[in-house]
């Protein structure tokens, strides 16, 4: 049986926002590692804006845990590449992160603001992992 502990270590300075400062899981047979996904649908569509692009490679990655017979809840761990650095898209981010997680423990997470991605029409590429 698949038990992640999600915890906030004491040592540690508390999350700047909902997320996980660690995770430990055990007696996981399967793990998921995701490449990361971006903002464009299985059509090649790509969406608009940041907030678009956030919630379509979360749907991607809805979509993979779905194909291999995961849920939400087996994410263990996000990381969120985005290309702006204001407050407007690091508030975007967090929404949309955590109207995905909905009451799902959070994952541990961490969020990079990068100067590009694979093309300038991206903005906004996560990876996973999953335990389950």
């Amino acid at each position: 049986m698949t038990v992640s502990r999600f915890w906030n270590p004491p040592a540690l300075p508390p999350p700047a926002s909902r997320y996980s400062q660690a995770v430990m899981t055990t007696g996981a047979n399967r793990w998921l590692h995701l490449s990361g996904q971006l903002g464009v649908a299985r059509d090649g569509t790509i969406a608009d804006g940041l907030a678009a692009q956030i919630d379509q490679a979360l749907a991607n990655i809805d979509a993979a845990l779905a194909d291999a017979g995961m849920v939400r809840a087996d994410l263990v761990k996000l990381t969120f590449y985005l290309t702006t650095n204001d407050a407007a898209a690091i508030a975007t981010y967090r929404a949309r992160r955590d109207a995905f997680l909905g009451t799902t423990t959070p994952p541990a997470a961490t969020v990079l603001i990068v100067a590009g991605l694979a093309a300038p029409a991206y903005l906004a590429e996560i990876d996973a992992v999953a335990a389950a």
